[in-house]
């Protein structure tokens, strides 16, 4: 397949080798994706962004011939709400589905208060109510932690785990054999349509806090080139070819953004810096890329992400900090 455009994408994306990329409607239109799988007549959902989602997802299963009783699972890449935070609302729909999750996650899921509560220290209590909705608990009894080399089969076709730190320490990727593709939530960067140009694809990793950790990221990363996968499927936004390219970019970015914060660390105003300087890098990289947007709309559109790394990075800082 080729690389990704704008125009190549729909609320529900035919991937081929039965995957389809479900736009969730979080914050705009090819920001965060939900990836239904479907063997044999039985479907898993990859991420389900918030309560929101729910009727958009169940209208992707519908639209494939499929009822909510031939879901078997929903599997979560990790538990930050723009990927969990509809889980317990669309389990309710999905009366034979589990729930699975990295080990580190499975607490909040079953009982999300603390999720909640980490998001509106980020957020503000407001903002998380507004845009995530209810974050409604799941029960125990449905849910299957999936540690490191966790297998399971979906109808047949197989879907293994790895343990994926670097951007949460709750994070898994999937690794599916049959379209040699990884589901990677966050630990493969951000990917989003509106910014690819005539060198295809432009890719940036996210440092959201509270748990950025570059050595586990590169880590993270070289662990699934191991596989050479053809495709990467990331939540924002879905599917990208060219890993190799892809992730050399990656890589290189991460280590930039690491020499930033440590740069701006006892600056009297650290945050301002971080995101003036994060904002102006990938302003510069993505010109210089090619992407389509002008200076000043490429900058308003990547402000929420520079806004998050930047927080993400004063975390790591201050965490390293004795």
């Amino acid at each position: 397949m080729s690389e990704s455009t704008p125009a190549r994408w729909s609320e529900v994306t035919d991937l081929d080798q039965g995957i389809w990329a479900v736009d969730t409607g979080f914050i705009r239109p090819l920001f965060d994706a939900s990836h239904l799988i479907v063997e044999n007549g039985r479907a898993a959902f990859v991420d389900v962004a918030t309560s929101y989602s729910v009727p958009r997802l169940l209208a992707a299963l519908a639209g494939r011939g499929l009822e909510p009783a031939d879901v078997d699972y929903l599997i979560l890449t990790h538990v930050h709400l723009d990927h969990g935070g509809g889980a317990g609302a669309l389990m309710r729909q999905l009366p034979g589905a589990k729930l699975v999750v990295h080990p580190r996650g499975a607490r909040h899921v079953i009982d999300p208060t603390k999720l909640i509560a980490g998001a509106s220290a980020v957020f503000g209590e407001e903002e998380v109510r507004r845009g995530y909705g209810d974050v409604l608990p799941v029960d125990a009894e449905r849910v299957i932690e999936a540690p490191d080399g966790f297998t399971l089969e979906l109808g047949g076709r197989p879907l293994h785990f790895i343990d994926s730190p670097g951007h949460a320490r709750h994070h898994v990727c999937i690794w599916d054999e049959a379209s040699r593709s990884w589901f990677t939530g966050d630990t493969f960067g951000l990917a989003y349509p509106e910014l690819a140009g005539d060198n295809g694809v432009f890719i940036f990793p996210t440092t959201t806090p509270v748990q950025f950790e570059p050595e586990a990221l590169e880590a993270s990363i070289s662990r699934m080139l191991e596989r050479t996968p053809r495709a990467m499927l990331l939540t924002h936004y879905s599917q990208v070819t060219e890993v190799e390219r892809l992730a050399g970019l990656l890589l290189e970015q991460v280590r930039a953004f690491v020499e930033m914060g440590r740069a701006a660390d006892g600056h009297p105003d650290r945050g301002a810096r971080l995101r003036g300087e994060l904002g102006e890098y990938l302003l510069d990289r993505a010109t210089k890329h090619g992407c389509p947007l002008a200076p000043d709309d490429l900058r308003d559109f990547l402000s929420h992400d520079v806004e998050l790394n930047a927080q993400g990075l004063e975390v790591w800082l201050d965490r390293a900090k004795p």
